[in-house]
């Protein structure tokens, strides 16, 4: 018999991926990762306990392992330093490639298990060229409940050493197996907010670090000059791009001010709430910040042009590749057609990517809307998951 770690979170669907799993014939064995962090909403005890008492039911060992010193340092101070540096980062991301996977696998080893799984809903599939195996990861059959973007950093060995039992179900599916096998978690709600944390107020603890400061917010037209259509006849492909990717640098005369904030950094690009400013025909977006001068700069009304993206540049180190096929396939001249992700939820969205030596160019068909540093663009070939990008802008390019 295979042994196999799963991962309970205490939620209804990593119980029934242990339920398939044991049902299978694996020896399973169920571990609960807790975070102790202090201002966090995940209430540990309550979902450690449901947890013990799935494996109860499923005549399991049950191990509880505690990660929140290692979470702090790994997860939650980056997270907050990248929103005081101005980006928008996904924690959840990070989250399951240096913690969840990565812990749950150096367990596996601890407890001599083969294999560890997660109640997350993806599929994967073993491939062999050539003599040499490779892991593919696909989207899942339920497309609502696909969470592929969340596992677009995960390595070669992290995904050979994992098993995910829901790929192929569906969330009502799901529920009626914990039903009929009468799991006393089968009705419970689904967990919300960030990995391990909950509905954590990450302006909370962002106060924590830094004072307010009083900024202006400054109202850009979207009639401004900075939106007047770049050049683009007569130059090749590379150049039009790069000229595309470019980012707008906002300067306070370009606007009027229409207010005053406390702190760019408790505000991303594309938010509304929050800027506690009335009286305008449309409700006002966060189109840029300016860390060094403390200004925000935002725009009137959700089409506003200072919120959308068509092109952008991925720097060559920031590129994750779950297999490196695609990557050979991607040209200076030719459009690699891809889907594309910048946030979970989002539909697929397509995009054609261009190679140069530093990087790659993505050039969204349709202009994508608070596309913010620090965020993950994943990206597939038909429903495949091939490769992660982080968006840190960099201007300086050899064209």
């Amino acid at each position: 018999m295979n042994r196999v770690i799963v991962g309970l979170s205490g939620g209804v669907d990593s119980s029934v991926a242990a339920l398939i799993l044991k049902k299978k014939g694996y020896e399973v064995i169920g571990i609960y990762l807790k975070n102790n962090y202090k201002n966090s909403f995940c209430d540990w005890e309550e979902e450690s306990i449901s947890a013990l008492m799935v494996s109860q039911q499923l005549g399991i060992p049950f191990y509880i392992f505690d990660i929140t010193n290692y979470y702090k340092k790994i997860i939650l101070d980056y997270t907050i330093n990248e929103y005081i540096g101005g980006k928008t980062p996904n924690p959840d991301v990070l989250c399951n490639n240096k913690i969840k996977f990565n812990i749950l696998i150096k367990k596996s080893g601890i407890l001599k298990a083969d294999y560890i799984a997660t109640g997350h809903y993806v599929r994967k599939k073993k491939n062999c060229i050539a003599g040499k195996t490779m892991f593919k990861l696909f989207t899942a059959l339920d497309n609502k409940k696909d969470q592929s973007y969340f596992l677009c950093n995960l390595n070669q060995n992290q995904i050979k050493k994992s098993l995910f039992p829901l790929g192929k179900l569906n969330k009502e599916n799901v529920r009626k197996i914990a039903e009929s096998s009468q799991l006393i978690n089968a009705k419970r709600k689904d967990s919300q907010g960030i990995c391990f944390l909950g509905k954590i107020n990450l302006s909370t603890v962002i106060k924590n670090k830094r004072n307010k400061k009083l900024g202006k917010i400054i109202l850009i037209n979207k009639n401004c000059k900075v939106y007047k259509k770049k050049i683009l006849y007569g130059r090749s492909t590379i150049e039009k791009l790069y000229i595309l990717s470019q980012k707008i640098n906002y300067r306070p005369k370009y606007g009027k001010i229409i207010g005053y904030h406390k702190g760019v950094y408790y505000f991303t690009k594309g938010q509304r709430k929050g800027l506690k400013i009335g009286g305008l025909s449309k409700p006002i977006f966060v189109i840029e910040k300016d860390l060094k001068q403390n200004i925000l700069y935002v725009g009137l009304g959700n089409h506003h042009p200072g919120l959308f993206n068509s092109v952008i540049f991925i720097k060559k180190e920031n590129i994750t590749w779950i297999y490196t096929k695609y990557k050979n396939l991607i040209s200076k001249t030719n459009p690699f057609k891809v889907k594309s992700k910048i946030r979970s939820r989002q539909r697929f969205k397509m995009a054609s990517l261009y190679n140069i030596k530093q990087g790659i160019y993505i050039y969204f068909h349709s202009p994508q809307r608070a596309l913010s540093e620090g965020q993950y663009i994943v990206l597939y070939f038909r429903n495949e998951l091939i490769c992660s990008c982080l968006y840190t802008y960099k201007l300086e390019l050899e064209i």
